[in-house]
């Protein structure tokens, strides 16, 4: 089933034909999505996008099939989730009118009340994906997991620069923005201290694998979610050879479990994959990292509202003489923090054990500094 409004911009997918001669097993993803593809009660859908333009290339890909091939043969543990899938995205007559037709198709999932993923093309076509919650005048926190940073003004490659219409286009509706996973000597120091003194957030690919439970909060703060392959180290996704360094596959595959227990995440984007995969296993690897956020978002129904104080054990400490409660919920463990306007945002755990050692966590700092 496809969204009437829909029809015209996604060719609907083919279960059958991603499916080998034998067909899909009881239980396999594919096989439900034979019996049931059913947007209405769908709670997260997939979207396909193709699109390469932006990075100069006139090439068009199977990537979005090819990791729907390997997704559909995996099992579906998360019986309380329901799985749609619109197909791809047809690809405009130019860049422009892909990321419209894009942002139209994602615009109208949101307002059917969907999460949104969407697989394949190059990194900018994040853009479309903010321009979707822009065009509802949605105030959004964005996180970007990125060897990268991709706000090379005289770079001729719009996959390089799509960064800078995201954060000064005007009217800007967004009102954070964290780099997860750069890469040191890919970056111009100057343009991180640019970013630093907005205080956005910028998070080194080691630091991020040493503790990579300090950016969960990040991603769980999130509306939008952009994950380019390029973050990951070439051994763990073979169709990626940015670098031989980066984000294993384990890595990966937590971050995007952490993504889907975000209850604020509305739209996710899987890029940097072309195709070009002679063994599989980097469509294998993405695959994983989708049913790990169907994982996630299977966790999060069991996670009580913040008003609900029944689910959380509660911590009051009071540091720099400023009370500060902090929650941690009794379901996930997850942690959030209370600002002096007695609003929550999520935190970890380090910065509970900071605030306790009469230290204002910088994590609070920084919002402060922001607001």
């Amino acid at each position: 089933m496809v969204i009437p409004s829909l029809s015209e911009f996604v060719e609907p997918v083919n279960v059958h034909r991603l499916s080998d001669d034998e067909g899909y097993l009881p239980g396999q993803i594919g096989q439900i999505l034979l019996e049931k593809n059913d947007i209405d009660a769908a709670h997260l859908v997939i979207i396909g996008c193709d699109e390469w333009r932006g990075t100069g290339a006139r090439r068009t890909t199977q990537g979005a099939n090819m990791v729907r091939s390997q997704l559909y043969n995996l099992y579906h543990w998360h019986t309380d989730l329901v799985l749609a899938d619109v197909g791809n995205v047809f690809p405009g007559m130019s860049l422009n009118d892909s990321y419209a037709a894009l942002k139209l198709v994602v615009h109208e999932l949101l307002k059917a009340g969907k999460r949104v993923l969407v697989i394949g093309g190059s990194h900018d076509n994040t853009v479309p994906l903010y321009h979707a919650f822009a065009g509802r005048k949605m105030l959004i926190e964005a996180t970007i997991i990125d060897a990268l940073l991709d706000l090379e003004r005289d770079n001729p490659q719009y996959s390089r620069r799509f960064l800078l219409d995201m954060l000064t286009t005007e009217p800007n509706y967004l009102k954070h923005f964290s780099l997860v996973g750069f890469q040191s000597y890919f970056a111009f120091p100057s343009l991180l201290e640019t970013i630093d003194k907005l205080r956005f957030d910028c998070y080194r690919v080691g630091r991020v694998q040493e503790r990579i439970e300090e950016v969960e909060p990040a991603i769980r703060g999130s509306q939008l979610l952009s994950f380019d392959l390029c973050a990951m180290a070439h051994a763990y996704a073979p169709a990626t050879t940015l670098s031989p360094n980066g984000f294993t596959g384990q890595d990966a595959c937590k971050l995007m479990q952490y993504a889907g227990m975000s209850k604020e995440l509305k739209v996710t984007g899987l890029f940097g994959f072309d195709g070009n995969d002679a063994t599989g296993l980097t469509a294998m690897q993405l695959a994983q990292m989708i049913w790990y956020f169907m994982d996630g978002m299977q966790k999060a129904n069991h996670e009580t509202s913040l008003d609900d104080r029944s689910g959380f054990n509660e911590f009051h400490t009071l540091c720099a003489e400023v009370d500060t409660l902090f929650l941690q919920s009794r379901n996930t463990g997850r942690w959030w923090m209370q600002l002096p306007d007695e609003s929550f945002i999520p935190c970890a755990y380090s910065d509970y054990l900071a605030a306790s050692n009469n230290d204002l966590p910088e994590r609070w700092l920084r919002v402060q500094e922001r607001n």
